[in-house]
Formats: C-alpha cells, structure tokens, sequence
C-alpha cells in the first residue's frame, strides 16, 4: 500500500468513528492547493539539469500552513500529499494555530556541489515565493533539509519581500533561529514515549531501546533517551546496524557517527546486518528513518511490545492492523514525532514577537505540550475504546471538522 492510501485508510477509519457524510470528507481530504515547479540548475560542470519540486498545501482552516521540505530521490506528488495531510493531523493532534502543508525536491543532494545545493534552495524560493509567507504557509527541515537550507529559503524570500525571518522554522540559531528547536523531534519523541510508559506504570529507566535510522530525530531520541536512563541496545543506519544487549556508549555513538561513517563500524558494539534491526529484542522499537519501514513482509518478525513512530508514516497500514490485532501498543507518528514542529511554532512565535526564549523555556514549554497532547489523545483512547493511532485521528479530525464549521466551509 503507498503512503497516500495508508494515510487514507486511517483517514476514513477515524471519521466512520466521528460519523462524518461523504461531503465532509471530501473537503476535509482534498488539498487546498498543489504546486508543482519546474527548477532548472547550472551544474558545476556547465551543464543544466532539471529537478522537478513540489508544495502541497493541504488545509489551512486552523491556521497557516506547516510542513517540512524534503530534498530526495523518492519525492513524488503522491509522497507529498501523504506527508501534507499527515501535518494538518499533527498540528491539530498538538493544538497549534496551523494547519498542513509538505514539499521537497525530487534530487539526491549528496550528489550536488554546496553552490549547486544553494542555487537549487533559492531557485525553489523563486518559484514559491508568491505562495508562501509567515501567515500562509511556513516551511521546514525535513529529509536531507538543516538549517543552512532554512538560512538560504529565508535570504531569498526576504529579497522579495523584506527582513521576514518567520518564513521558514529550523534556521540556525544566530539568524534567528529557536535554541532547542533541532534536538526537538526527538526530545519530544522521547517525551511521549515517557507518558505512554507512565500509564503502564514504567519509567524510561532501564527500557531497551531499538533505534532505526540514525539522523537528527534517531540521534537525539537516543541522546535523550540514555540520559533519562533508557538502555540503547541497538541502532542502524542505511548501511547496517550495531548492537550491543549491555547498551550502547551513546556519547561514543555519536561522536563516531556522521555522513558515511556507518554506525556499524562503531567499535562499541556487534555489527548486524541493517533490516535485522526491527526484529531486536527489545522493549521499545522506534522507527526514526523513513515511512513504510514495517510492512507486511517484516512485520512478523518485530518483537518489541511497543512501537513509538518516530518517523512519518514508518507503519503501513496492514502492518499496522496486523500489531494491532497482536497487541503491539503504537504511539502514532501524528502525535510521536510532533515535537519538531511544536518547537518550529515556539521559533516562528519568536520571530513574530522578535523576541528569544531560553533553550531551559523551550524544553519546558516543549515538554508541556507533549504531556497536554498526550493526555487529550489517552482521554480520547480510552473514552472512545480507540487504539492510538486511531484516537488521534480521531482527536485531531474532531478539531479540523469544528474549525471548518465555524469558517463556515462546511
């Protein structure tokens, strides 16, 4: 199943909860706008070559629209769509005043020049710039994207349209950037693991942890995660995987890991081939790389009693029934993994009062919104008798449907 339609399928399950009419799910699915842009680049060499981009912005009935923008091989409209829908859910699973939006370039970024990556970065602005804004939609780090992306998005919108530093979110910290904001997805992924384990009476003390992919969310998880007393017994990368049933020297991990320095080669540990990762024994599995990681051809083989979704998607939708049915416990992604944008809020809200707040007042005010969202998605879990990937559809569906009402859109 392609992400669209297993993001489709939760869709519809959550409003046959809500009792939605086939109207309203029209208009609550459709997107509001899609762009496509045509980015044509001088290579280093001389020679052009074109990439093709793509914005969705999928519902702004909350607000202005959120998302991430993606620089890989694999960006399709259909990808994008998925990813868009799934930001207008998060954003209304965690309260915020947006609503959705996703983009990203069909490219490989390792194989572009630093200029080459620039020039494609404003050349992407270029195209956008007309459809974009702090109250329109707000893009973000996502795949391949960091804040050197957000700095250059940021330069040429402003050359349109004067100093506007709240464009973008995830910029660096001394160009107006938020303090916290990159360790954020994977401090709040950590975050509401800690309220799930909670309800089953367990802290993060002592928990195994299995960490699939190893980037900013999987490195920073891990990070956090160690320090609250968790236990790392595994990580992989897209070149293997490294475990260790004493746990990892995460400090260590860290510092050896890096582009092209596979984790594998970690001295620390036993190297394993990469997929072997998902089937650890462990007590916690978290996906942090890629949607579609567990599918029916891998699904059999996890053993972890629960599943915290770090990255978008990383579930399908048969492999999701399948844990479910076998009493797997999943924190969904639309809530695990929100705590990146919850923090490109606390930054756009910055930029927009010009005024910065301390990396101590973003993790708290961070780890408060977490431990609300949870407890508006366990209240809708156990009045509903939901399971959570569920429930939060429910509860994020409940605040777009009421929002569109009162616009008068539905």
């Amino acid at each position: 199943m392609k992400p669209l339609e297993t993001t489709q399928t939760y869709f519809e399950h959550a409003a046959d909860v809500l009792k939605l009419p086939a109207s309203a799910r029209i208009a609550l699915w459709t997107p509001f706008r899609e762009i496509r842009v045509e980015l044509v680049l001088v290579r280093d060499s001389g020679e052009l070559e074109t990439f093709i981009a793509y914005r969705v912005q999928h519902d702004h009935s909350r607000g202005p629209m959120k998302g991430g923008m993606r620089f890989h091989p694999t960006v399709n409209i259909h990808e994008v769509r998925s990813l868009a829908t799934l930001m207008t859910l998060k954003t209304a699973v965690m309260d915020l005043p947006f609503g959705g939006a996703k983009g990203g370039i069909a490219c490989d970024p390792r194989s572009l020049s630093q200029r080459e990556l620039e020039q494609l970065t404003r050349k992407l602005v270029d195209g956008l710039q007309e459809v974009i804004g702090p109250y329109v939609d707000i893009p973000a780090p996502d795949v391949n994207t960091n804040a050197q992306v957000m700095a250059w998005m940021m330069d040429q919108y402003s050359k349109y349209n004067g100093f506007t530093p709240a464009v973008v979110t995830g910029k660096p910290v001394g160009l107006h950037g938020s303090l916290g904001r990159e360790a954020s997805t994977g401090r709040g992924l950590v975050l509401g693991l800690q309220e799930l384990l909670g309800k089953f009476g367990r802290g993060l003390t002592g928990q195994r942890l299995a960490i699939q992919g190893f980037g900013n969310v999987g490195s920073h998880a891990a990070d956090v995660a160690h320090k609250l007393g968790a236990r790392i017994v595994g990580v992989s990368d897209e070149w293997g995987a490294v475990v260790n049933p004493a746990g990892l020297d995460v400090d260590a991990l860290r510092r050896h890991a890096g582009p092209r320095v596979p984790v594998a080669e970690f001295a620390g540990g036993t190297a394993i081939p990469r997929d072997d990762l998902l089937a650890l024994d462990c007590d916690v599995l978290l996906p942090c790389a890629l949607g579609d990681a567990i599918t029916p051809d891998n699904m059999r083989q996890i053993r972890a009693p629960i599943v915290a979704e770090g990255a978008n998607g990383p579930v399908s939708a048969e492999a999701d029934a399948f844990l479910t049915a076998k009493g797997t416990v999943i924190l969904p992604d639309i809530y695990a993994n929100a705590g990146g944008v919850t923090c490109s809020y606390f930054e756009w809200a910055q930029n927009i009062q010009q005024f910065r707040w301390t990396e101590e007042e973003v993790n708290a005010r961070l780890a408060e919104k977490m431990r609300a969202a949870f407890a508006d998605l366990w209240a809708t879990h156990i009045d509903l008798k939901l399971d959570l990937r569920t429930a939060a559809y429910v509860l994020a569906l409940r605040r777009i449907t009421e929002a569109t009402r009162q616009r008068g859109n539905l």
